[in-house]
């Protein structure tokens, strides 16, 4: 199955006390026998966390290269979906580790998207006072996102990623060819992030998805530039979570370019209407135009960022017509839960020039106007529609 003469490419992430790699590159997945028997030489069993749905397409793989390399695995499987991200779900693969004798140095597998790898990394942050994690992200909005930076968490009714820890992976393994069967719309979704990162670091990420992104779109997870877009979004997040792992300089905020209001319309619609990276596009669009205003980002630069998402698909204007009276109040509401609030204040991430974010206070005068300018009658909201669907 490995692609003959794939393209590899490598990222460090340094982090203390453990440094890891995320290696990248079409075919690796049956590589990681041979590169988790390198971190673990003496170690003879393995947790392999995953959902029906992945491991009916992909689980068999990963078996076989671990008993390959002469790792006994233990499939532990999780219902599939954002709702059982949940202590519950935690509890029940404790008690699958206890009774199978599970011990500290057995590595923990997590093969899947985002809510697999979250709650695979806090079963192995919590279990046995920590067992090493391993991550195999099959979806695009895991690999750039999800995967990086040492965040796992598990939702609450009082809402998402409430309880959770810092714990950094041994190693990070990405084979763009996994999300060969992957629905479109969440291509388009896991893009938004990838279209955010290219707006944060200007340059050769920006100018990659300017020429390439219709052909990437058409052949998902396909060729070398596939590798060279993961690692180059990889490696500017990896920059920014070295800097600030635990987000006490502030630093890492920049990454929540596009969630202020994307976080805001999930929250609204109880996370049953928007992707994450549909909501994130449409915040995206509030964070330009209010950097506009507020910081004069030239408007060709605003345009350029538009056009990506307008050429992914993606929505720029809530899927409902914006009113005002009836939504303004209740938004407000909604980012007041950002964790960007300071002292009652809204925070945004916003843009001087493409590749040079600052975060800045937003009177809520100017983005309620800003609201209005953009999703205000008359400017199509219908139009948040296209290119949203299967």
């Amino acid at each position: 199955m490995t692609r003959a003469g794939g393209v590899k490419f490598s990222v460090p992430v340094n982090v203390a006390p453990c440094p890891y790699r995320v290696e990248i590159g079409e075919g690796r997945l049956e590589e990681i026998g041979v590169l988790l028997r390198k971190l673990f030489p003496a170690t003879g069993d393995s947790l392999l966390v995953t959902n029906p749905t992945v491991a009916a397409k992909l689980a068999g793989r990963v078996e076989s290269s671990l008993g390959e390399a002469g790792f006994r695995c233990h499939r532990l499987l999780m219902p599939d979906g954002e709702e059982w991200k949940t202590l519950a779900t935690v509890s029940s693969l404790y008690e699958r580790a206890a009774a199978l004798g599970a011990e500290r140095g057995w590595p923990v597998l997590a093969l899947g998207g985002g809510v697999v790898g979250d709650t695979a990394g806090f079963f192995a942050a919590t279990y046995l006072r920590g067992m090493p994690f391993v991550q195999l992200p099959t979806t695009l909005l895991a690999q750039i996102d999800a995967s990086v930076g040492g965040k796992v968490a598990v939702d609450l009714p009082a809402g998402k990623n409430l309880v959770g820890a810092f714990y950094q992976p041994r190693l990070v393994l990405i084979d763009p060819a996994t999300l060969s069967s992957l629905p479109a719309r969440q291509l388009r979704s896991g893009m938004a992030e990838v279209i955010k990162t290219a707006a944060l670091a200007g340059g050769e990420l920006l100018e990659l998805l300017e020429e390439q992104l219709e052909r990437l779109l058409r052949q998902p997870g396909t060729g070398e530039s596939w590798g060279r877009l993961i690692q180059k979004t990889v490696a500017f997040k990896a920059r920014v979570v070295e800097a600030d792992e635990r987000e006490t300089t502030g630093l890492r905020t920049i990454l929540n370019l596009g969630h202020t209001v994307g976080h805001g319309l999930e929250t609204l619609t109880g996370y049953r209407v928007y992707t994450h990276g549909e909501a994130v596009a449409i915040g995206l669009g509030v964070a330009l135009r209010l950097s506009r205003h507020l910081l004069d980002l030239p408007a060709e630069e605003e345009g350029r960022i538009v056009a990506l998402l307008r050429r992914t698909g993606l929505p720029l204007l809530p899927f409902e017509p914006w009113q005002p009276e009836r939504d303004g109040p209740a938004l407000a509401q909604a980012l007041q839960r950002d964790k960007k609030v300071l002292s009652g204040e809204v925070r945004f991430v916003l843009l001087r020039r493409l590749g040079e974010p600052v975060v800045s206070p937003v009177p809520g005068e100017l983005l309620h106007a800003t609201l209005d300018e953009l999703w205000g009658t008359g400017t199509g909201n219908g139009a948040a529609k296209e290119g949203v669907g299967e």
